[in-house]
């Protein structure tokens, strides 16, 4: 997903660094703004795969 602010995203990021839970982000849901946050709150998480876990 592309990102239009780095700004909010960015406010995403920090929010996670102090612990905060994702429900603090303050954009409306379903806004570009509340999914720039979400992309900066999840942006240190691992992308989930469509094949599933590996059996590594």
């Amino acid at each position: 997903m592309a990102v239009v602010s780095s700004k909010i995203f960015e406010e995403g990021r920090a929010a996670k660094a102090k612990g905060q839970p994702d429900s603090t982000n303050p954009y409306e849901a379903g806004s570009q703004e509340s999914l720039d946050w979400l992309e900066g709150y999840t942006a240190d998480e691992p992308e989930p795969s469509a094949a599933g876990p590996s059996d590594d």
